[in-house]
């Protein structure tokens, strides 16, 4: 059976540094901190009061008053990232059918908020249950891709991934897979997270996960530096239109990029730590380079998962050095969690948009907010710190990797037609 091709027609972003993709990249490239202190909540007496939130968002803005009430948070940053994409694909200009367009989503935890609040309203009453009747369907994770659905009335596979951090990469190339099997048409992909709240922070405070540097938030995401001392909790949501090649040619549709190959493994090592080798996260690459037909020489760039943890950063830069051997040292490497902060569930989406478009333009996005290097880590790697770097950008690779040990990779090209 000969796999169709599958490129990437439409692109939303919903972050902590743009509330636009248009706003995002140029963010990206100036190398701008979206970390501050919390507004959404007293975070005064957590060990870490500061996070990467989206800024100036009215979910009102985008969606009816009374259907906002209905939504998560994670589901507002779905729908209003999902549109822009959906806009900027015009896709539904073509009269397409719709049965064969489908929605494939990724969030790591769902509905968080919801979930704190109606579990508090209960503890703090008489006892007597009084629930939101729309308690379940605003927490459950798969409500996003239903949403999504529902607005455009896409009848295609519907669903949400769910793989801690790696879930909207698995949401990407579970979407990729689909189209290029000829199970559909187009699919809108990406994911979205909504954990900056009291049990978000508190839990992972409880896990020692988090940096701590409540003195300079914006410094605080530190990717590769000696005294990185956690990730930065983020938010937001990010989208994909993936679209069969020829569908796409034939209504006339802008390409920004070709999807060429995805990876996925498991560590089997540990419930929240990489394994110390990076063995999972070799697999993942290697399996994406296989899926794509391609050799490690040919990748250019390499979006990390880079969360500024201690453990992981290292276990990450060994996997790559074991990949791509020699040829490490001729790739571009950029943390983007340096300026957005760690969206969870959404990170894998903002970041295969990020590599998108720096395949697009030949330029990559810094790792900002490096101070000293890290002896544990062979520093002569291009680790493209604190400013931007043009270069020619044919094939990016995008990593993230989740608690559970879920690793996943996937693998994008410049489109020459």
């Amino acid at each position: 059976m000969e796999l169709k091709r599958v490129v990437v027609t439409g692109m939303g972003a919903l972050t902590p540094i743009g509330n636009s993709l248009n706003e995002y990249w140029e963010a990206l490239l100036n190398g701008k901190s979206g970390a501050a202190p919390i507004q959404q909540f007293d975070a005064s007496l957590f060990k870490t009061q500061f996070a990467c939130e989206v800024k100036n968002f009215n979910a009102e803005d985008f969606i009816d008053r009374k259907e906002a009430r209905k939504l998560d948070q994670f589901s507002q940053y779905a729908l209003v990232s999902a549109s822009e994409a959906m806009a900027d694909s015009a896709i539904m200009e073509s009269n397409p059918n719709v049965d064969r367009i489908g929605v494939i989503w990724g969030s790591g935890i769902g509905g968080l908020k919801t979930f704190q609040d109606e579990a508090q309203n209960f503890f703090e009453g008489d006892g007597t249950p009084r629930f939101n009747p729309f308690f379940i369907p605003k927490m459950i994770a798969d409500i996003a891709a239903g949403h999504i659905s529902i607005k455009y009335g896409l009848r295609g596979p519907n669903y949400v991934t769910v793989s801690a951090c790696a879930s909207s990469t698995n949401a990407i190339i579970d979407a990729f897979n689909l189209i290029r099997l000829g199970k559909a048409d187009a699919i809108v992909t990406g994911g979205s997270e909504a954990a900056v709240n009291q049990m978000g922070m508190g839990g992972f405070n409880a896990l020692k996960a988090l940096s701590t540097r409540n003195e300079s938030p914006e410094t605080a995401s530190r990717p590769f530096d000696v005294d990185r001392d956690g990730f930065v909790l983020g938010e937001g949501g990010g989208a994909l239109i993936l679209e069969e090649y020829e569908h796409a040619i034939k209504r006339g549709a802008k390409i920004y990029a070709e999807v060429i190959g995805g990876g996925m493994s498991g560590d089997a090592y540990h419930m929240t730590a990489p394994h110390p080798e990076g063995l999972g996260a070799k697999n993942t690459m290697i399996a994406a380079l296989e899926d794509a037909g391609i050799n490690p020489s040919e990748i250019d760039y390499v979006n990390v998962h880079g969360t500024s943890t201690p453990l992981g950063d290292v276990a990450e830069v060994k996997a790559i050095q074991q990949v791509f051997g020699e040829h490490a040292y001729n790739l571009n490497i950029s943390s983007t969690k340096s300026m957005t902060g760690h969206l969870l569930g959404a990170a894998g989406a903002i970041e295969a948009i990020a590599c998108i478009m720096a395949v697009k333009h030949d330029i990559v996005p810094p790792t900002i907010n490096h101070f000293t290097d890290d002896p544990e880590l062979d520093n002569r790697l291009n680790f493209t710190f604190n400013k931007a770097q043009k270069r020619t950008v044919n094939v990016a690779l995008s990593n993230t990797f989740g608690f559970g040990g879920h690793n996943t990779s996937v693998i994008v090209k410049k489109f020459n037609g």
